[in-house]
C-alpha cells in the first residue's frame, strides 16, 4: 500500500494544474480524486551527457523541454598587477586617468566595464556585454591600462598568410582574443620575425596560437601541375562538380585557374598523401583525355557568341555536362569568329548541334519608332512595357535616346510576339498622338514654368499634353509639346501668346530705402501679398537683406506697372510721413503722471493722436520722451505731453532768436557747453531747431527763474561768439592748397600767428573745393583774408623757369615712376618739372607755374641735390641671423628708420651655406652675438651675408646706424630659484607665453635635469629692463605662495572614535563639508587598511586648524551625551513610518534631533528599531513612534481581515479535494503526492519553513548530511 505525503505551499497546486495536459507512462486518466506520484509530479532533470545517450533509463519529460540557450550577454573579469597598471596615482581612485579611458572605451565598444581596487593595489575589470563588444573593450583596456611588452615569434614566412588568413579575419580574431598587437613584415620584407606587443599574458598566448598555426602548416604539402590550358575543363568537370569531388574523396585543395586567366599551372595543396593522390588522379584524367579527344573548328558570328557561352558561362557547362565536349571560345575583344570543340570523336556530332541550336536560340529585331514617341510607348513609370517584359520575361527591349530605333532581343518565338505588340503600340500612338516644336527665346523659359512650376504645370493638366523645356545648360530655345493633337495646338498657342506678352512688358525700379522694405512686405509677407492681389499681372522683387540694395524691380504689363509702382510710391509716402520722430524733455518725477493710472492718460494720448510715444526706463538717467508719427499728430501728443508737466509745476516756456551758424559753437563739443548752462540753471531743458531747418529759433523749458538765467546765459554766450565768430570767404584752386598751407604747414601757421584768424581748408568730401573760409575776430580775419588773396594772386602768374641738375641726379628725380616729381608738384602748387629725356646730353630742367611755385620748387631741388651729393655709404656689421628681428613684422621696424633718418638700408642677399660650413667645421653653432658686441666665446668675424648698408646724409647714417644696433637682441641672465621654474611657465607654457607677448622678449628656461638656477632673457634693450623685473616680480610672487603653502600646511591630528566618524561625515558629506568650508582646511579620515583607525588629520593654517579641530571636538562631546535605545515596532508598520524615500522619518529625526536606524531585511530581530540622540529626545521620538505604530496597526489588521475574505480557496486546499475528507473546515493540506522519498523507512519529510530544504534562489548554504532527495549540487 503506497503512503501519502502533504506538501502545504499552494505554489504546487499552480505547477500540478501546467502539467494537466501532458501525457505520461504509466498515467490513468486524471479526475478530482486522482493523487500523483512523487517522480510524475517532479520529474528528474535529465543527467549530464550526449542527448539521446543510452543510460538504461526512459528520458524524462524534461528533455523534451529544455533547450540549452546560449547567452547573448557575456561578463569576463580579469586583473591588472600593481607593477603592470599604467597609471598608479591612487590618490583619488575612480576620478584619474583610468576612469576617463574606461568611459572612453565603453562609449567607442558599448560594453559596460566596472574597475575595482583590490588590496594589493592591483586593478580588478570587470566588462560585461556582447560577445564582439566584451573582446574588443578588453583588448583597448589591455592596450591602455596595462603597461605594453613585446616579443617576437619567428616562422617560415610562407605560414605567414596563414596567420593572416583571409581577408584579415584571422590576425584580427587572434588579436581580439589574445588582446594584443600582431605585427606581420609585408611580403617585400624578407625579415620572417613576426612582433607582438601586449602584456605578458596576451603575448604568450598569442605567441603559442602563432607557433600552432605554423606547425598545422608543416604537415602541408604544396605542388604546381603545369597542364595545357585546353584539358582544364575535364579536369574541373561540368559546374567544377569532378574537382569538387576529388577534393571530397583526396581532402586536399585543388586550384585550376578560371577560363579567362592565361596560367596553366594547377595548384594542389594539402596533407602530403592527400596532395600526392590527387596529383595521380588528376594525371589519369590528362592522360585519358589526351589520348581519347579530337578537336572541330566551326565559324559562327560574333553577336551570337554570347548566347552559345550563356550568362556566367552556364551554356557552355551545359554542353560539356551533355556531351563530355569542351567548347572553346575566342577571347570577346579579338575579332576571331573560329569555335573549338574538344571531345571523344562520337560526341563531337551532338556537341556541334548544341552549338548551333544555342547560337540560332536568340534572335535580334530592331523596330523604327519616332524618338518623341518612346516615352509614350514605355509608358507612365514603364507601364507599357512592363506589361510586355512580365508576360514575355526573355525578351530584351532597349531603348537608344535620340535614334529612332527599339532593338528586342531573345528567343525567336517570344521576340516575335514582343515585336507585333510594340507595333500595335506605335501605330495607336500615331493616330491619336501629335507633337509640335516651338522656338521661345531662354530668357523667356522660367517665367514660362513659374514659381514652383505653376504655370507649366497648369498648362499640361488643362490640355493633357506633355511639355519639355530644355535645361539653361542646354543653351536650346527649342520647346516641345506632345500629346492629343488638339490639346498639342491649343498649348502651343498658349505658350505664344504668353511669350509676346512678356515681350510687350515693362521693368520698372523704384527707389525704396531698404529699412522700409520690412514694413511694406508686412507680417509674414501679409502686406505684399494685398499688393499682388491688387495686381497679379505684376511681379515684385525684393532686393535680398545681405546685398543692402535700395532697387525695388516691378516687372509685368506697361499699364499695370505704372499702376502698381504709383500705388507702392503712395505707400512708401505714408510710411515716410508717419516715421517721423520728434523728442520731448520732461523732468523725470513727471512722467508716472504722464503714463497715469494703469497707463490711462499715455494710452489716451496714443489713441486720439495716432502715434507711438516711448518713455525711458525707470533706471536710466534719460528724461526724453520719444513720439513717433505723421509730423502734425507728433507736435498734437508733444503739447498734449507739455500741457500735462505745465499743470503739474510752474513751468515755463521762452523762446530765444540766436542766429543759425552759432548754434554748433553754443552747444560745442558732443553738447559739453549747453549741457552746463542747463546743469548751473537747475536743469532747464533747451531745445535747438535740427541742423538745416535754418531756423534762429532756440527753445528754452523750466522753472521760471531758471529759466529767465538760462536766457541771459545763452545771450551773453551768443554776443562773444558773435564777436568772436567772424567769417570770410575766399576761392582758391584745389592745386593751390598745398602750397598755401606749406610744407608742414609752414605758410598758414605763418599767416595764423600773424592775424589771429582761423582758416579752413575743404577736406575732401566738401563739395565745393574751391572754398577757403577764415574765421576769428573781423579785423583779424579782413588781414588773413588779404594776405591769402595776395599769395593766391602771385601763384596765378604762371612763370617759366630752368635750372641745371648734373645728369647722374636725374634717375632720382624720375625713378619710381616720378615720385619725387609727383611730389613736388603736389607740395608747390602743381608746379610741372620736365627733366630732358634720357639719352640725351643735357642738365638742363625746366619749371613751368606759379612764380612763388617755381622758386620753392627750385630751391627744394638744390636741397635735395645737396644732399644727394653730400650722401655717403655707411656698413654695419650685424650677424645674419638677427636680420629678420632687426626688420620686424612686413619690415615696419626698417620702414620707421628710413623715414625718421632719411636714409635707405639696403640687406645682403641671405647665406645658409656659411651656417652649414661652420657648424660642420666646428661641430656646433657659433656662439651668438649679443648687442652688436663680439661674443666672448668667440670673435665674430663679419661676412658678406652680414654687412647691411646704410645709405643718405653722413650725420643721419650715423643716427640710423645707431638706431639698428639698437635693434639687436641682447641676451641676460636671471637668477631664479630652480624650484620656481615651473611655476614660471606655467600649464602648458601659459604663463611663460603670457610674459613673452607682454615684454616682446624671449624667455628660455633651462631643462629640467640641468637644475640649474637661472633663466635666460632675449630681446631689445629697450624691453631687457622691464623683461628682467617682471620676471623678478613674478619670482616675488611664487615665493609668497611659497610661504603662504608652509603656513597652510600645519597639521593637527585628532583622534575621534571611528563610531563617530560617519556622523562628522554626515549625509552626502554635508557636515564636514561645512567644516572644511567654515574653516578653510582640509580634513583627511583613514583608509580602510590604515592601523589607526581613530585618527583624523586637519591641515591648514594654524590657527583654522585649531578652531576646526575645537568644532570636531565639541560634536564628538555632544554625540557622546548621547544614548541609544530600542523600541519594538511591528515590522508591517515600518514602511508607513519610513514614508515614500524616507521622507516621512527624515521629518521625524530632524523635528526629534534623533537618528532612527531600522532592521535590515532578513534580520533575527526584525522589530527591533534603534534610536540614539540626547536621552529626553529619545524618549520623546520613542513614545511618538510607538503612536504612530498603534494608528498604523488597526489599518494592517483592517486589510489583512479583508484580505482574508477576498481570498479564493486553494483547488487542493478545500472542498473534499483529493479525495480527503475536509468537512471539518481544518487547514488546507496544500498538494498531495504519493511514493515521496521521505515515507521510506530512516528518510523524514523536508521541513518546509527550513531555508535549507527549501533556499531562496541566489542564496548559499552550508551543505548538510545526504537526504533523501539526492545529493545536493551547487
Amino acid at each position: 500500500m503506497s503512503s501519502v505525503a502533504v506538501l502545504t505551499p499552494e505554489s504546487f497546486a499552480e505547477h500540478r494544474s501546467g502539467l494537466k495536459g501532458q501525457e505520461m507512462t504509466g498515467c490513468v486518466p486524471e479526475d478530482e480524486a486522482y493523487i500523483p506520484t512523487y517522480l510524475e509530479a517532479f520529474p528528474p532533470l535529465p543527467e549530464k551527457g550526449a542527448p539521446g545517450e543510452k543510460t538504461g533509463e526512459p528520458v524524462s519529460v524534461w528533455g523534451g523541454k529544455i533547450r540549452p540557450i546560449k547567452a547573448s550577454v557575456i561578463t569576463q573579469v580579469f586583473h591588472v598587477p600593481l607593477e603592470e597598471r599604467r597609471y598608479k596615482d591612487n590618490s583619488q581612485f575612480g576620478e584619474g586617468e583610468e576612469a576617463k579611458v574606461c568611459l572612453d572605451i565603453m562609449q567607442r565598444t558599448g560594453a559596460h566595464i566596472e574597475l575595482s581596487l583590490a588590496k594589493d593595489q592591483g586593478l580588478s575589470i570587470m566588462v560585461t556585454g556582447k560577445l564582439d563588444s566584451v573582446m574588443k573593450a578588453r583588448k583597448e583596456i589591455v592596450a591602455r591600462l596595462q603597461t605594453q611588452a613585446s616579443a617576437t615569434v619567428a616562422i617560415p614566412k610562407e605560414h605567414h598568410r596563414f596567420v593572416i588568413g583571409k581577408n584579415g579575419e584571422k590576425l584580427q580574431e587572434l588579436e581580439l582574443k589574445t588582446a594584443t598587437k600582431i605585427a606581420i613584415p609585408r611580403p617585400d620584407d624578407p625579415s620572417a620575425n613576426i612582433r607582438i606587443t601586449g602584456t605578458k599574458e596576451g603575448i604568450e598566448k598569442a605567441r603559442h596560437e602563432i607557433l600552432l598555426i605554423s606547425a598545422e602548416q608543416d604537415k602541408r604539402a604544396v605542388e604546381r601541375l603545369s597542364l595545357e590550358k585546353a584539358f582544364h575543363p575535364f579536369i574541373a568537370g561540368a559546374h567544377n562538380r569532378l574537382v569538387q569531388e576529388l577534393s571530397q574523396e583526396t581532402g586536399a585543395r585543388i586550384s585550376i585557374p578560371p577560363p579567362s586567366l592565361p596560367k596553366d599551372e594547377i595548384v594542389i595543396t594539402g596533407e602530403k598523401e592527400a596532395v600526392a593522390l590527387a596529383l595521380s588522379r588528376i594525371r589519369a584524367i590528362y592522360d585519358d583525355k589526351k589520348r581519347k579527344t579530337t578537336t572541330i573548328s566551326v565559324e559562327v558570328k560574333k553577336s551570337q557568341h554570347k548566347y552559345i557561352i550563356g550568362p556566367k558561362g552556364n551554356t557552355l557547362q551545359e554542353i560539356l555536362e551533355t556531351t563530355g565536349v569542351s567548347v572553346e571560345m575566342p577571347p570577346l575583344d579579338s575579332g576571331s569568329e573560329t569555335i573549338i570543340l574538344r571531345g571523344e570523336p562520337d560526341k563531337l556530332g551532338p556537341a556541334l548541334t548544341q552549338v548551333y541550336a544555342k547560337a540560332k536560340s536568340v534572335m535580334v529585331v530592331e523596330v523604327t519608332a519616332p524618338a518623341w514617341l518612346h516615352r509614350f510607348i514605355i509608358g507612365k513609370k514603364g507601364q507599357n512595357i512592363g506589361r510586355i517584359t512580365q508576360q514575355l520575361p526573355r525578351v530584351h527591349i532597349e531603348f537608344t535616346d535620340g535614334e529612332e530605333r527599339i532593338s528586342l532581343e531573345g528567343p525567336t518565338a517570344e521576340v516575335e510576339q514582343a515585336q507585333a505588340q510594340i507595333q500595335e503600340i506605335i501605330k495607336d500612338l500615331l493616330v491619336r498622338m501629335d507633337y509640335t516644336e516651338v522656338i521661345i527665346d531662354q530668357r523667356f523659359h522660367r517665367h514660362l514654368i513659374g514659381k514652383n512650376g505653376a504655370n507649366i504645370n497648369r498648362i499640361k493638366e488643362q490640355y493633357k499634353v506633355s511639355v519639355r523645356i530644355p535645361q539653361d545648360s542646354e543653351r536650346s530655345g527649342l520647346v516641345r509639346i506632345e500629346g492629343d493633337p488638339k490639346g498639342v495646338q491649343l498649348a502651343r498657342r498658349e505658350l505664344i501668346e504668353m511669350v509676346q506678352r512678356m515681350e510687350n512688358e515693362r521693368t520698372k525700379d523704384l527707389i525704396v530705402e531698404q529699412k522700409l522694405h520690412r514694413t511694406i512686405i508686412g507680417q509674414k509677407g501679409e502686406k505684399i501679398k494685398e499688393v499682388r492681389d491688387k495686381f497679379p499681372e505684376v511681379i515684385i522683387n525684393f532686393p535680398d537683406p545681405s546685398q543692402k540694395s535700395d532697387i525695388v524691380q516691378l516687372r509685368g504689363p506697361k499699364n499695370e506697372v505704372e499702376k502698381c509702382g504709383k500705388f507702392l510710391q503712395k505707400i512708401i509716402a505714408d510710411l515716410i510721413e508717419s516715421s517721423f520722430s520728434l523728442s520731448v524733455p520732461i523732468f523725470k518725477q513727471f512722467h508716472k503722471n504722464i503714463i497715469g493710472k494703469g497707463g490711462a492718460n499715455i494710452k489716451k494720448i496714443r489713441e486720439e493722436t495716432n502715434t507711438k510715444i516711448d518713455l525711458p526706463t525707470e533706471n536710466s538717467n534719460s528724461e526724453m520722451i520719444v513720439i513717433t508719427g505723421k509730423k502734425s499728430n507728433c507736435e498734437a501728443a508733444r503739447e498734449r505731453i507739455l500741457a500735462i508737466q505745465r499743470e503739474l509745476a510752474n513751468i515755463k516756456e521762452a523762446e530765444v532768436a540766436i542766429p543759425a551758424r552759432l548754434h554748433n559753437s553754443l552747444i560745442g563739443s558732443k553738447g559739453c557747453l549747453v549741457r552746463s548752462v542747463m546743469e548751473d540753471c537747475g536743469g532747464v531743458h533747451i531745445h535747438f531747431p535740427s541742423e538745416g531747418s535754418g531756423s534762429d529759433k532756440v527753445t528754452i523749458r523750466g522753472p521760471v527763474g531758471e529759466v529767465e538765467k538760462a536766457k541771459k546765459q545763452l545771450l551773453q554766450l551768443a554776443e562773444e561768439k558773435q564777436v568772436n565768430n567772424f567769417t570770410a570767404e575766399l576761392q582758391a584752386k584745389p592745386e593751390y592748397h598745398k602750397f598755401l598751407i606749406g610744407r608742414g604747414g609752414a605758410n598758414i601757421r605763418r599767416v595764423r600767428d600773424k592775424t589771429g584768424a582761423r582758416i579752413i581748408f575743404p577736406s575732401p568730401d566738401d563739395t565745393e573745393q574751391e572754398l577757403i573760409t577764415i574765421v576769428g575776430k573781423e579785423e583779424a580775419v579782413r588781414q588773413a583774408q588779404k594776405e591769402l588773396e595776395c599769395l593766391v594772386k602771385n601763384l596765378d602768374d604762371v612763370v617759366e623757369d630752368s635750372m641745371v641738375v648734373d645728369a647722374r641726379h636725374h634717375r632720382h628725380f624720375v625713378c619710381r615712376r616720378g615720385q619725387v616729381l609727383r611730389e613736388l608738384a603736389e607740395e608747390y602748387g602743381g608746379v610741372a618739372v620736365s627733366f630732358p629725356r634720357t639719352g640725351a646730353n643735357s642738365q638742363r630742367v625746366t619749371l613751368k607755374g606759379a612764380k612763388d611755385c617755381v622758386e620753392a620748387a627750385t630751391k627744394r631741388i638744390q636741397e635735395i641735390i645737396e644732399d644727394l651729393e653730400s650722401q655717403v655709404s655707411v656698413e654695419v656689421a650685424i650677424p645674419q641671423r638677427y636680420h629678420r628681428a632687426i626688420m620686424g613684422p612686413k619690415g615696419c621696424r626698417i620702414q620707421l628708420i628710413t623715414r625718421e633718418h632719411e636714409v635707405q638700408i639696403k640687406f645682403p642677399e641671405r647665406d645658409d651655406s656659411v651656417a652649414v660650413i661652420c657648424c660642420e667645421t666646428t661641430g656646433q653653432e657659433a656662439p651668438p652675438q649679443e648687442n652688436g658686441e663680439v661674443s666672448p666665446e668667440a670673435e665674430f668675424v663679419a661676412r658678406k651675408c652680414d654687412i647691411i648698408t646704410i645709405a643718405g646724409r653722413a650725420e643721419k647714417c650715423e643716427l640710423a646706424k645707431a638706431a639698428l644696433l639698437a635693434l639687436v637682441p641682447i641676451t641676460e641672465d636671471v637668477e631664479v630659484s630652480y624650484e620656481l621654474h615651473r611655476y614660471i611657465i606655467g600649464q602648458k607654457g601659459s604663463g611663460i607665453r603670457k610674459m613673452m607677448e607682454e615684454y616682446e622678449v624671449n624667455i628660455w628656461v633651462p631643462q629640467p635635469e640641468k637644475q640649474l638656477d637661472v633663466i635666460k632673457v632675449t630681446g631689445l634693450v629697450a624691453n631687457m629692463e622691464r623683461a628682467k623685473q617682471g620676471l623678478l616680480d613674478r619670482v616675488k610672487e611664487l615665493q609668497a605662495e611659497q610661504a603662504d603653502r608652509a603656513l597652510r600646511s600645519f597639521k593637527v591630528t585628532v583622534s575621534v572614535d571611528p563610531k563617530f566618524h560617519p556622523k562628522i561625515i554626515g549625509r552626502k558629506g554635508a557636515v564636514i563639508s561645512q567644516i572644511r568650508k567654515d574653516h578653510d582646511v582640509s580634513i583627511q579620515f583613514p583608509d580602510k587598511g590604515d592601523e589607526q583607525q581613530d585618527l583624523i588629520v586637519i591641515s591648514g593654517y594654524e590657527r583654522n586648524v585649531e578652531e576646526a579641530s575645537k568644532a570636531i571636538q565639541q560634536l564628538v562631546a555632544e554625540w557622546q551625551e548621547m544614548v541609544s535605545r530600542e523600541a519594538r515596532l511591528d515590522p508591517r508598520t515600518h514602511a508607513r513610518i519610513i514614508g515614500a524615500r524616507g521622507k516621512a522619518i527624515r521629518k521625524l529625526m530632524e523635528e526629534f534631533k534623533v537618528d532612527i536606524r531600522f532592521p535590515q531585511p532578513g534580520s533575527d530581530e526584525p522589530d527591533k528599531v534603534a534610536v540614539t540622540g540626547l536621552p529626553e529626545a529619545v524618549d520623546n521620538a520613542i513614545d511618538h513612534l510607538l503612536n504612530l505604530e498603534e494608528e498604523y496597526m488597526l489599518s494592517v489588521t483592517e486589510t489583512e481581515t479583508l484580505a482574508a475574505y477576498m481570498k479564493p480557496p486553494s483547488r487542493y486546499g478545500g472542498g473534499g479535494g483529493a479525495g480527503v475528507d475536509d468537512s471539518s473546515g481544518g487547514p488546507a493540506k496544500g498538494f498531495v503526492v504519493r511514493d515521496a522519498p521521505w515515507n521510506d523507512p530512516g528518510n523524514k519529510a523536508p521541513d518546509m519553513s527550513s531555508a535549507e530544504d527549501f533556499p531562496t534562489f541566489g542564496t548559499g548554504v552550508a551543505p548538510k548530511q545526504a537526504s533523501a532527495w539526492g545529493p545536493k549540487k551547487f
